[in-house]
């Protein structure tokens, strides 16, 4: 009877093994199936960045490129003409004024006692009923020299002996700052004082 039971168990033993071992047989193909064929690679490919020597560089313009910017040469400007203010004016001779005593003459009709400068250096002029023509210079001062002159008498009220003597013997001069002509004999002795009459004739 012990044989008998002995026997059985054994059977039973058996039978549970064959059963887990097909069991887990059975399991591990299951889990072989479920698993993926093919195993994704998990390090994808670096994606190529463009190299930098790839690009074409930008074109940067070059200062040689640019056409120079002129300048103006300071020989190509013409020079500047200095103007004389006492040339090409009829200056009307207004009054005369002795330094040494203050004394003044004044002139009755400044139109008929004229001088004009050119920038030739000859001078012209009237006076009174009288007309002259001469020469000039404005170095070491201011001097006129009386070259060709008429004389006619003009009356005995006229002044044009004393102002051609007077002019004879100026020895300085220049714009007197209001718009007129100051002359000045040798040493100051008299001043004449001119005002503007307009143009001056042709020489």
């Amino acid at each position: 009877m012990k044989r008998t039971v002995t026997a059985i168990w054994i059977v039973v033993a058996v039978l549970a093994v064959s059963l887990a071992c097909v069991g887990w047989v059975a399991f591990r193909n299951n889990q072989a199936s479920a698993l993926p064929t093919t195993i994704p690679a998990t390090v994808s490919a670096p994606t190529a960045k463009p190299s930098a020597t790839s690009l074409p560089p930008t074109a940067k313009p070059s200062a040689t490129s640019l056409p120079p910017t002129a300048k103006p040469s300071a020989t190509s400007l013409p020079p500047t003409a200095t103007v004389n203010p006492v040339q090409n004016i009829t200056w009307e001779w207004v009054s005369v004024m002795e330094q040494s005593t203050g004394s003044k003459t004044v002139v009755p009709n400044p139109g008929n006692y004229t001088i004009s400068f050119y920038a030739d250096g000859t001078l012209g002029g009237v006076a009174d009923c009288n007309t002259f023509k001469g020469s000039y210079s404005q170095k070491s001062g201011f001097t006129i020299k009386i070259g060709v002159a008429t004389t006619s008498y003009c009356g005995e009220a006229s002044l044009d002996q004393e102002y051609t003597q007077l002019l004879d013997n100026v020895a300085a001069g220049g714009p007197d700052g209001a718009g007129g002509l100051a002359l000045e004999t040798a040493g100051g002795a008299q001043r004449l004082l001119f005002k503007n009459g307009g143009a001056a004739p042709s020489p």
